[in-house]
């Protein structure tokens, strides 16, 4: 099994701290390790480090090859510009398709939190095991433990197990909800938060694109023997229709299958994500680095080296750089990349 990591995202949404030449995905967000790292880390107890595949953005790449231990730079893939992840998946699966159609490929974001290793390496066995059948493309979906508005939900039909294994055949893909549908998830109890990891053979999951993404299938393998040539492909990249995978293919296909996983997972998609999974003080605050919060409630300060102080108001996440400061309402942070994209058309680049 060829494991990938999503590496080239933009993590606009944990601005300030988060900037384009140092995305959530470089952080260290939680301990001495990046998110990045940890995921690599992750994926080495279950692989070996020369079947970890990364695929990031040029300006990361180098980062990237300094910074992430084990990864050998020859599996570290520069896509010229961001296309969503339909087509980065599936520029991997046709440069894999060329050493071995019939092996496995798995597909994981950079920078989720997975707590419960066990448990994970557990539900990546089976998943391997099933996609290994070569007849369904096989998701992970975490079983949901609230009704969250910041995750999409798989929905699966519990009569439809696949042999021995708990794994479900898939209904329905569901974008983010508003509170009150998240709640008929819920209560549904056949709804699980998708994780966005995947796995396939790789010649299923090209069969798949081919069925309902010809065109891209067809600019994929030209792309995909260039790549394996060492020539620029850039020309041909810029024509590319940006798709997700979930729009793209996983919606429409009918042999998806979900396992239902149970260890703790966040993709830590925004500052109240991350206030939502630490640990807070009698009244609810949380403070990462220096600060001080009097007489208010619920609020998350990150302030590695400016002291930064909040009186008397509740439900902020203030975060303090060396050269921008973000205030906002803990149930706003998901505008802060309506705010980059205003920072990046009036000439603040240079912060963002």
């Amino acid at each position: 099994m060829k494991c990938v990591i999503l590496a080239g995202g933009m993590g606009t949404r944990f601005w300030p701290y988060s900037r384009m030449n140092r995305p959530k995905q470089l952080l260290n967000i939680f301990g001495d390790k990046s998110m990045l790292q940890m995921t690599v880390d992750r994926l080495r107890k279950v692989k070996k480090i020369t079947d970890i595949y990364i695929i990031t953005r040029e300006d990361l790449h180098e980062s990237i090859i300094h910074e992430i231990k084990g990864v050998n730079k020859n599996n570290i893939f520069i896509e010229p510009s961001g296309k969503n992840t339909a087509p980065a998946i599936g520029m991997m699966a046709a440069y894999l398709a060329l050493q071995n159609p019939n092996d496995i490929m798995s597909v994981f974001p950079a920078d989720h939190l997975i707590v419960g290793h066990q448990k994970f390496e557990k539900v990546i066995k089976t998943a391997d095991l099933l996609a290994r059948r070569g007849e369904n493309l096989i998701t992970i979906g975490v079983k949901p433990t609230y009704p969250s508005t910041a995750y999409g939900y798989i929905q699966y039909d519990d009569n439809t197990r696949l042999e021995s294994v708990e794994a479900f055949h898939v209904k329905a893909f569901a974008e983010k909800p508003h509170k009150k549908l998240a709640q008929r998830f819920i209560s549904s109890g056949d709804f699980l938060w998708n994780a966005g990891m995947f796995f396939w053979r790789v010649d299923t999951f090209l069969d798949s694109l081919e069925q309902h993404m010809p065109d891209l299938v067809d600019s994929l393998k030209i792309i995909a023997e260039k790549l394996h040539k060492g020539q620029s492909f850039n020309d041909l990249w810029e024509f590319i229709d940006p798709e997700s995978i979930d729009y793209g293919l996983l919606e429409k296909a009918k042999n998806i299958y979900v396992i239902p996983a149970d260890f703790q997972w966040n993709d830590i998609g925004s500052w109240k994500a991350l206030y939502d999974i630490l640990n807070t003080d009698k009244d609810g605050n949380i403070i990462r680095g220096v600060g001080k919060i009097m007489n208010g409630k619920e609020n998350l300060i990150h302030s590695n080296d400016r002291f930064t102080a909040i009186l008397g108001v509740s439900n902020l996440v203030v975060v303090n750089t060396e050269d921008a400061t973000l205030v906002v309402d803990k149930n706003k942070v998901e505008d802060i990349k309506d705010l980059v994209n205003y920072l990046k058309k009036n000439n603040w680049d240079k912060i963002t």
